[in-house]
């Protein structure tokens, strides 16, 4: 009979260090031994080994963690290391690096971890995120807020705390406040767009055009698309739709109908995506069309400002921050015409040279061409 089936026919065997008989899978093999079996079983043995390791790392002036056997795990849990709480394996984040396909941290845990991380190897988190997406220090972010005056570039009102950067190239622009900067997304960074919509806000586009021949007027106001008979034959009842629509804006479902037939199903603002909301004017409340989801919310980001559009058209096309230079030998920002060094303007200080430089990129678009365009063609 071999070894083997020695080990196999025994039962149970006493454990030296607890005292207590356990079968003898509980036991680790050691073949010097008589029986082919271990002297402790498998709980005292982990034990015997975490004493040693442990007092050998404290020697060395080093922590450990409280020893714990990982067969004292339940099925379908799994123990994390730095809460010391043994939770569902639903709340660990997947690792597939891991044996166990699983985050060494639950999902909590495991987010202060990584943000330990950022801080102790980047100095913080906003350093890491703005390293890893833009390749800027947290330093360079705020000497350009300096260099801007500490107001973003396009509306000039609003404190600038969002990096800019193109899409296609990933090169940063500059560092703009939030609804400026959703203002550029929504619009999809489309300068053609943002300057039909300064158009249209100021009901010198093809809508108003288009409005003021079909009924006389730039806007659409009340039924005047129904004559007083057809008005009159109308059915009384209305859907609670079309109630919101009439007393937010004045204008009922075969209005809406209209307004949508006319402008041909696409946006009154860019005319290339469907016509999906009411757009209206929020101090006289006049309907101005029917505009895409991004128009309409575009220009509500940029607080349907013909100047703050045209801005932002001349920002993305790189005709409105310009680098100038000083009296000294250096150089500083130039984002206003007439030029003014940001540095110098005062808090609030913006307002008339905001209303002078809206007039006059209104009446030079060129300003906005790129030079091929602009030189290269005689245009």
């Amino acid at each position: 009979m071999g070894e083997m089936d020695k080990v196999s026919l025994m039962l149970s065997k006493r454990c030296r260090d607890c005292g207590e008989i356990k079968p003898a899978t509980a036991f680790w093999r050691l073949k010097s031994s008589k029986d082919g079996l271990a002297y402790y079983c498998k709980a005292c043995f982990g034990l015997r080994n975490s004493r040693s390791y442990r007092s050998k790392q404290k020697s060395l002036g080093k922590d450990t963690r409280e020893y714990r056997r990982y067969s004292d795990v339940p099925k379908g849990m799994k123990y994390c290391a730095r809460c010391k709480e043994t939770k569902s394996i639903n709340e660990f984040g997947r690792n597939r690096a891991e044996s166990s396909g699983l985050t060494s941290y639950c999902r909590p845990c495991h987010s202060a971890a990584m943000a330990e991380i950022r801080r102790r190897n980047h100095g913080s988190e906003r350093n890491f995120f703005l390293k890893r997406r833009y390749g800027l220090t947290e330093g360079r972010v705020d000497q350009m807020i300096a260099e801007q005056g500490g107001v973003c570039v396009i509306c000039l009102r609003a404190e600038p705390k969002h990096v800019d950067h193109d899409h296609l190239t990933g090169l940063v622009r500059r560092i703009l406040c939030f609804k400026c900067n959703g203002g550029l997304g929504q619009f999809e960074d489309n300068p053609e767009r943002l300057r039909l919509a300064a158009e249209y806000l100021e009901l010198e586009g093809s809508q108003a055009r288009r409005l003021m021949l079909e009924r006389g007027a730039p806007v659409f106001v009340g039924r005047t698309h129904l004559t007083e008979s057809e008005w009159r034959a109308r059915p009384r009842q209305t859907s609670p739709r079309e109630q919101h629509r009439l007393g937010r804006y004045g204008i009922d479902d075969e209005g809406v109908e209209w307004l949508r037939k006319t402008q041909v199903g696409l946006c009154a603002v860019c005319f290339d995506l469907p016509a999906e909301q009411i757009d209206h004017d929020h101090k006289t409340g006049a309907v101005r069309g029917i505009a895409c989801l991004g128009c309409n919310a575009g220009m509500g980001q940029l607080l349907d400002d013909p100047i703050a559009l045209r801005r932002a058209a001349d920002y993305l096309m790189g005709a409105l921050v310009k680098t100038v230079p000083t009296p000294d030998g250096g150089t500083r920002l130039s984002f206003t015409v007439p030029d003014v060094d940001p540095a110098k303007v005062a808090p609030g200080g913006w307002t008339a040279r905001w209303e002078a430089d809206g007039r006059h990129r209104k009446a030079n678009p060129e300003l906005g061409k790129p030079l091929w365009i602009t030189y290269g063609t005689g245009r």
